[in-house]
């Protein structure tokens, strides 16, 4: 992996960092590169959680890199690589948690970087902002994202006016889970990680599909989906050893031991 990314394991967890001074901005080259990390997560077994961080403590990401853009034709036409932009956007069959450790600014497509994660948490020096309406861009991924995720006057004035909004704000509407001082972020993240790395893979894995499909659907087509197990992570689950170890070690008041099958 290059050195604009960098991937650290620690048992079924995988934390990947994004280097790129001075604002860690993407260009075609490292969203290809993420895309290959995320997608080895992905297709990693032993692999449960992953955390997305960057280096340095004022910018968590600048979005895409406008002036790698405008310098190259290829910029601007070639293939993001796996998952498009950042690696996450569109990166298929994706069933496992990634957590968001965002320090610093998350500005235009490092904000939307950050909602493709299942989980943020922020320090309180971050801040976050869509600024295309001023370079006469779409935030294409935010437009569709966030009038979903908070009252659709606050998602559009962001769209519209492109202000700023601090960690507390963003806290308030629902869109980080935990604002945290700088120097305790990471420990927490790393908390919640290890939380998840010892629950169930496959319920984790059947919840993200189960919301992923849902989406397009009515309350009643989504639920029989579900019950008539029509998803693959359902259906996987239904029938797996987990699902009766859950059972047991709740009757013998232990903890479940997961296997992941």
């Amino acid at each position: 992996m290059a050195d604009t990314v960098v991937t650290r394991r620690e048992g079924a967890i995988l934390e990947v960092t994004l280097d790129r001074p001075k604002a860690n901005a993407i260009d075609m080259n490292t969203s290809r590169l993420m895309g290959e990390a995320f997608k080895g997560f992905r297709d990693d077994p032993e692999l449960r959680v992953a955390i997305l961080k960057t280096a340095g403590d004022k910018f968590f990401c600048a979005g895409w890199d406008l002036k790698a853009a405008a310098a190259s034709e290829e910029e601007i036409t070639a293939y993001y690589g796996v998952g498009g932009f950042g690696g996450l956007q569109r990166l298929r069959d994706l069933n496992k948690p990634v957590i968001a450790c965002v320090n610093g600014m998350a500005v235009g497509g490092g904000f939307e970087l950050a909602l493709s994660c299942d989980l943020i948490y922020a320090s309180d020096r971050s801040s976050f902002a869509l600024p295309e309406i001023r370079a006469g861009q779409l935030a294409d991924a935010a437009t569709i994202k966030l009038p979903k995720r908070i009252p659709w006057h606050i998602a559009m004035e962001l769209l519209l006016i492109g202000r700023w909004m601090d960690a507390a704000e963003a806290h308030r509407w629902g869109l980080v889970n935990e604002v945290l001082p700088s120097e305790k972020l990471e420990q927490r993240v790393w908390e919640i990680a290890r939380l998840l790395a010892s629950g169930p893979p496959l319920v984790f894995a059947a919840i993200k599909e189960t919301v992923r499909v849902a989406e397009t659907l009515s309350f009643q087509d989504a639920i029989n989906r579900v019950t008539r197990r029509e998803l693959a992570t359902v259906d996987k689950l239904y029938g797996s050893e987990d699902r009766l170890e859950g059972a047991r070690a709740f009757s013998e008041k232990r903890d479940p031991v997961w296997k992941g099958r």
